[in-house]
């Protein structure tokens, strides 16, 4: 049985970025859970050393945890291109620079993986709840897809504008918001974390 997260806690989500804050913060609304990014903290975003999806999650969340005081929640999350045997993978973030340039990042994923005839992709979320007391709980979902060229879309962020998901026409960048949101690898972890952590919301 995974660690019940009580409505009303406050969560720090263990992330500068601005685009998952949006997400995690619409969809914990419904459980009054009441989100702080650890950039609002002041908090730095470690190293992240681990080789792995849940590794990472876990290293960020329980820094998180540990620096606040408060229960933390990681997303480890990454674009996977199967031309690329899975890269960028872990290094997604780490492929757009320090000035978070997707833009170049986008670029060369096109550029080393080409005019490869393996179009799939996908994005992987894993997410990390982690307490003070060093207890953790861990959530993954997946979203499977293709790599279009060139990309297209204005809304979204990262490696949005070059994915397709199966069965769509569109981009998460040309896709409503809302249903990017309720749809994504994202929203996947977060229904197992629901399954695990929280339950049906309050009325």
């Amino acid at each position: 049985m995974a660690r019940p997260l009580d409505p009303g806690t406050r969560l720090v989500l263990a992330s500068h970025n601005q685009g998952k804050l949006s997400e995690i913060r619409v969809l914990l609304e419904p459980w009054d859970i009441h989100v702080v990014s650890a950039g609002d903290l002041g908090l730095p975003e470690p190293d992240e050393t681990e080789p792995t999806f849940s590794g990472n999650a876990r290293l960020k969340a329980q820094a998180a945890a540990g620096a606040s005081g408060l229960p933390a929640l990681a997303d480890d999350s990454g674009f996977c291109v199967g031309a690329l045997d899975g890269a960028p993978g872990i290094y997604s973030a780490r492929w757009a620079g320090p000035n978070k340039d997707f833009l170049a990042a986008m670029q060369r994923v096109h550029d080393e993986a080409g005019a490869a005839a393996d179009r799939s992709a996908y994005f992987i979320s894993v997410l990390c709840l982690a307490w003070p007391d060093g207890h953790f709980e861990l959530f993954e979902g997946r979203v499977e897809g293709q790599r279009v060229w060139p990309p297209r879309g204005g809304r979204g962020f990262g490696y949005d504008p070059m994915f397709q998901p199966h069965g769509e026409d569109e981009t998460y960048s040309e896709m409503d918001p809302a249903r990017k949101t309720a749809t994504s690898h994202r929203a996947r972890a977060f229904a197992a974390l629901v399954r695990g952590c929280l339950g049906a919301p309050p009325r």
